[in-house]
């Protein structure tokens, strides 16, 4: 959550100006010096926080600056990153040359969390740079797992490519992909991946095996807005725990065995696919999916068609729709999804969720906010599971968020109108501000995702 903490106000009139006046320039040399240092120590105190407040700086941007404030933005942000005392990703060699890193996670998260990992290459580095692979492996012993996941890593025919193949840290009764620690590990890695030049920030995948299955399931629905596409294997989740809604703009495979009874992976699969099936139906060309059970195969499947499909999607980090139901994982909630960031969150009825339905045409945005109840109306008999859901929805009245906007998603030189639930809740020409670059970067640690403008809306007051 993104909680407010005014700092004092930078006295940056020169900011970015033009240069073309020569007794101009020094004083404009020391506002930019100014704003760095400002940004520079924001940064440092806040990146590896769980609660960010919020940067304040009303120093307007004129709209020819804008790209040059976020590249500025941006130089900072990795500066304070490569400064920063933690574990970085180790150097990238050739996967076939198993290097090993490990990341020791927080103590808090999850006691005794260590994750070794692999991290390599294959093949030459693309212009663009390399796609990014996050595997998860099966819940089989955990060293003979991660070994597999390394071998089946170099057999899959998706290079030039990077991979990520971590190892869980712990093994035992209920150690998963999608918990506290591994959601520290996975904002991590995107983040430290983003600042590479050798990593392709469009072309982020993730998928798994088994327990990897459902990881990458889960993982899929609540990081959409990072992934280019995600690819769950021999897996089956029940869609209370990976609503498919949030996979607008991704490609999405899922492939299991027609006899992987195990949990009821292969009911909860034909599931998945009846959710994209209606959803791709009412949002034509938005809910790209090859969901599919494998004939005469239990849990084993041929695991090599995934990645060959997944290559092919690139990340849209900028869509002008998309749908995204918060739900937490282990508690944790993220901050934001595409150009949405939750300011404070409204008091939720237990087991309900907040969805919001964005549409940008033209200058024209159109935001359908409701809560969602889950009600079982399909339950396993052996352990109780639920297996298949019926949602409820109703408008939301409370909460706070800020759309940010970009020259892609709008046209900034106009008025814009914001509409929720109907009603118009804003109307006028967003200022392009420093504060909206800085506080978008941390939001989201993305370079695709540095937003000039921002336009705040309170339901209570709609």
């Amino acid at each position: 959550m993104i909680k407010e903490k005014k700092i004092l106000p930078l006295l940056l009139a020169l900011f970015l100006a033009p240069q073309a006046m020569t007794g101009k320039t020094k004083d404009n040399t020391k506002s930019i010096q100014t704003a760095e240092s400002a940004v520079i120590t924001y940064f440092q105190k806040n990146i590896a926080q769980d609660s960010i407040p919020t940067f304040r700086c009303d120093q307007k941007i004129k709209p020819s600056q804008a790209e040059d404030a976020g590249r500025n933005v941006w130089a900072w942000w990795k500066k304070v990153n490569a400064s920063l005392n933690e574990e970085k990703l180790i150097p990238l060699t050739k996967l076939s040359e198993k290097h090993k890193g490990l990341w020791k996670l927080p103590a808090e998260k999850e006691p005794n969390a260590q994750m070794p990992y692999y991290w390599g290459s294959k093949g030459n580095c693309p212009e663009a740079g390399y796609p990014l692979f996050l595997y998860l492996h099966g819940s089989g012993p955990k060293a003979s797992e991660w070994e597999t996941g390394w071998q089946l890593a170099q057999m899959f025919d998706d290079g030039p490519s990077v991979y990520f193949i971590p190892q869980i840290p712990n093994e035992g009764g209920y150690y998963r992909w999608w918990q506290k620690a591994k959601i520290y590990a996975w904002e991590r890695l995107f983040r430290q991946a983003m600042l590479s030049d050798s990593i392709n920030a469009n072309r982020f995948y993730c998928f798994g095996i088994s327990e990897g299955g459902y990881g990458s399931q889960r993982l899929a629905s609540y990081y959409a807005d990072y992934l280019a596409a995600a690819g769950p294997m021999a897996g089956g989740e029940p869609l209370i725990n990976a609503p498919v809604e949030n996979c607008m703009n991704i490609g999405y495979s899922m492939l299991t065995g027609s006899e992987d009874y195990g949990f009821y992976r292969n009911i909860l699969t034909q599931y998945t696919l009846a959710a994209f099936d209606s959803l791709e139906q009412k949002y034509p060309e938005h809910y790209r999916h090859r969901i599919a059970l494998i004939p005469g195969r239990g849990h084993g499947i041929d695991y090599r068609p995934t990645t060959p499909w997944l290559k092919d999607f690139v990340r849209n980090p900028q869509p002008k729709s998309f749908i995204w139901e918060d739900f937490e994982m282990d508690g944790i909630y993220r901050r934001g999804f595409y150009n949405l960031a939750v300011v404070e969150r409204a008091p939720l009825k237990a087991g309900e969720r907040t969805v919001y339905t964005m549409q940008i045409t033209d200058n024209r945005i159109d935001l359908e906010v409701k809560n969602v109840t889950y009600k079982v109306v399909e339950t396993d008999p052996q352990w109780g599971i639920g297996l298949k859901y019926q949602k409820t929805y109703q408008n939301a009245e409370q909460g706070k968020f800020l759309i940010y906007l970009s020259s892609d998603l709008v046209n900034l030189g106009r008025k814009v109108s914001v509409y929720v639930n109907g009603k118009k809740a804003y109307t006028g020409k967003p200022q392009q501000r420093l504060e909206h670059l800085v506080n978008s970067c941390i939001t989201f640690a993305d370079p695709e995702r540095l937003f000039p403008a921002a336009i705040a809306i309170d339901l209570e007051k709609l």
